[in-house]
């Protein structure tokens, strides 16, 4: 069956969790969410919530998951692939080529204090926005048009955002993909209960609401950073109207 391989290529705490239930939703699509963490956990060593129930759940060959998953059987017209753009570090890139890439950002000034309510002392390289920029760039330089997602833009009208990231993968939008049960879902990583709590209690995108904690100075250095990534990204990002 020829079919579009979807990889959506997020950083963490970017409603990325809600774009896949919602691609859930869709009868002609099957979602499978991170396929490539464990491979990341060992080739990185990175020290996260329930590492070795990851660790001892998943394949940690990450060429073997790029063969046999990312690349592997098509059993629906749509194979959505929720990734981290950071699981891709240590891998050859080319398979890239075989799959339609989508890009998730979000503001950093939104995003860190979430990641840094679930690992110690976040990096850059935590946020994947490093290889959100090449993966950009690999399309920019392909003379291809990149698909990015911005999460506010998602949430502030995500019926017209969605729309158009589908009429540029060449498929329909569906009603359904904007609204799913609450709750577990059975294709969750065995993480899910370390970081999808909020995902777990939706039934759809939440309306947008700006943060009103102020951002904690210890995290303002990693936002002087990122800052420059995710402008890059943006440039490029679906808007809503």
């Amino acid at each position: 069956m020829n079919c579009l391989r979807l990889s959506v290529w997020s950083g963490p705490r970017n409603v990325s969790t809600a774009l896949m239930y919602s691609f859930r939703q869709r009868s002609d699509t099957r979602v499978f969410d991170e396929p490539l963490y464990g491979y990341y956990l060992r080739h990185s060593g990175a020290r996260h919530p329930g590492r070795n129930e990851v660790l001892a759940a998943m394949d940690r060959d990450g060429e073997r998951v790029v063969r046999d998953i990312l690349l592997g059987p098509c059993e629906r017209p749509v194979l959505f692939f929720k990734n981290m753009a950071h699981h891709l570090r240590g891998l050859e890139w080319d398979f890239l080529d075989d799959l339609r890439s989508v890009l998730l950002t979000r503001d950093p000034a939104e995003m860190l204090p979430s990641l840094a309510g679930h690992i110690t002392d976040p990096s850059l390289a935590d946020t994947g926005l490093p290889e959100q920029v090449q993966l950009l760039e690999r399309e920019l330089n392909r003379g291809r048009s990149p698909i990015v997602l911005e999460a506010k833009e998602i949430l502030r009208d995500p019926r017209s955002v969605l729309t158009e990231a589908c009429r540029r993968l060449g498929i329909p939008f569906a009603e359904t993909m904007l609204a799913w049960p609450a709750g577990p879902k059975p294709e969750d990583g065995v993480w899910a209960r370390y970081w999808y709590a909020n995902a777990h209690r939706s039934t759809g995108f939440a309306p947008y609401r700006p943060k009103e904690t102020p951002f904690p100075d210890e995290l303002l250095p990693l936002l002087e950073e990122a800052r420059p990534l995710y402008a890059r990204l943006a440039e490029h990002a679906i808007r809503a109207p």
